[in-house]
């Protein structure tokens, strides 16, 4: 919603602005369709050669983030931090009976407690992936940690092409934008013998795109990308936090306390409580009982 917002005022200001300052729309109005099609087309163009089927796809989807906002909300770091638990306490009382779970996580019941965790295939994987390593009697801890890091760097990496490309986008749109004035004084000029009057207006519609190139800049394309970035950065704090329990766990930390350095190290704007994850925790134990 906030996005919205945010859109609503960059075009309230910008043109309620030009407006009150005595201008006419009509100028704008009548050359925007032409330089729209030069500017926009151009950087659509370029955006598809910069960048593959998959990378096209990936990066449209992930617009929806600048309106959607994180993917994982407080109450799945709660969720996530109760599944961690019990799996955890699993594979202390049970390692054998640990393996149905992480070798079939769709059918596991503890999973299954948790669906809007399931749904999600790199956490599920990460989870089951470092869960199995523990059971492969890694000597060293640092190791899996280690695995784990560049794992999730990897990740990140991969889930960052969305902000660059729209970052590399609204870095050209300035450009192309003089491109597109370019050709409009091009076009004024084989008109010199005109009227002032009418060479006004045609300088005034060549300038909308050095206008436009800019305006799609620095006041959607790059907020765009910006917010994209600042999503997909939070959401990774979700992956963040099943390193730090599960290494904890490889340590031999007691169970709470494994849980406990997950919760710790959550940013505090989406860290559930110490109160509200201890009663999520008593009702784990409660329905396990």
């Amino acid at each position: 919603m906030i996005g919205f917002v945010g859109i609503g005022l960059i075009f309230v200001m910008v043109f309620g602005g030009y407006v009150a300052a005595g201008g006419k729309m009509g100028i704008i109005l009548k050359a925007l369709p032409f330089e729209f099609t030069m500017i926009g087309g151009a950087a659509a163009g370029a955006f598809v050669i910069s960048n593959s089927i998959s990378e096209i796809k990936h990066t449209l989807k992930d617009v929806g983030k600048v309106f959607k906002g994180p993917k994982w909300k407080p109450d799945d770091y709660r969720d996530l931090l109760c599944l961690l638990f019990e799996l955890i306490r699993q594979a202390r009382q049970n390692a054998v009976a640990l393996e149905e779970h992480i070798e079939n996580p769709e059918e596991s019941e503890i999973f299954s407690r948790y669906p809007n965790i399931l749904k999600d295939r790199e956490t599920i994987d990460l989870i089951c992936d470092t869960l199995r390593s523990a059971s492969m009697n890694y000597d060293d801890p640092h190791q899996v940690e280690e695995v784990l890091e560049k794992r999730m760097e990897a990740n990140l990496h991969h889930a960052l092409h969305s902000s660059h490309a729209l970052q590399t986008v609204s870095d050209a749109l300035p450009a192309l934008g003089i491109v597109a004035a370019v050709l409009g004084v091009i076009k004024t000029m084989a008109a010199i013998d005109q009227p002032p009057e009418i060479l006004g207006k045609m300088i005034g519609s060549a300038l909308v795109g050095t206008f436009l190139g800019i305006f799609l800049s620095y006041g959607l394309v790059g907020p765009f990308a910006a917010k994209v970035q600042a999503v997909t950065e939070e959401d990774a704090h979700f992956y963040q936090l099943i390193r730090e329990v599960l290494v904890a766990n490889l340590h031999n930390h007691a169970t709470n306390i494994c849980i406990e350095v997950g919760r710790q190290n959550t940013p505090s704007h989406i860290r559930p409580s110490f109160a509200n994850l201890e009663e999520a925790l008593k009702d784990v134990k409660q329905g396990a009982a």
